[in-house]
């Protein structure tokens, strides 16, 4: 029985699929909401003359999209396809970081943690 050792090359190929995977499961989440939206509101007027922006926490934003679409919400569910979006490069970041850390190169792993660090600051006091 030959044990089977994962290179580098194996992460690279996970970290393309995450990427091609995750754009299509994101895309065809907020096309879904975007059908179910129009299904439900398509004899209504939008008006987009007064926008409001609000200044929220961003746990407080993730809660509110899941409470919309658990309730079939479409414009939530359009958001959660926003939200998978922005994921995607968070998630690369980390895989890659897994993939500098097996080939041992310490200058990388040290700038992709700085940039995993910037990331978690801004979107911790970004609101």
């Amino acid at each position: 029985m030959s044990l089977y050792h994962f290179t580098d090359k194996d992460l690279q190929k996970i970290i393309g699929n995450v990427l091609k995977y995750g754009v299509i499961i994101s895309l065809s989440v907020s096309a879904l909401g975007g059908i179910i939206l129009l299904s439900s509101h398509s004899s209504e007027t939008i008006s987009f003359t007064h926008f409001e922006e609000k200044n929220e926490n961003i746990i407080k934003v993730v809660q509110e999209i899941l409470k919309g679409v658990s309730a079939f919400n479409g414009e939530s569910i359009i958001f959660l396809g926003i939200l998978l979006l922005f994921l995607i490069p968070i998630v690369r970041l980390i895989l890659s970081l897994f993939s500098f850390m097996l080939e041992k190169d310490k200058m990388y792993v040290i700038i992709t943690l700085i940039v995993i660090l910037i990331i978690a600051i801004s979107i911790s006091f970004g609101f």
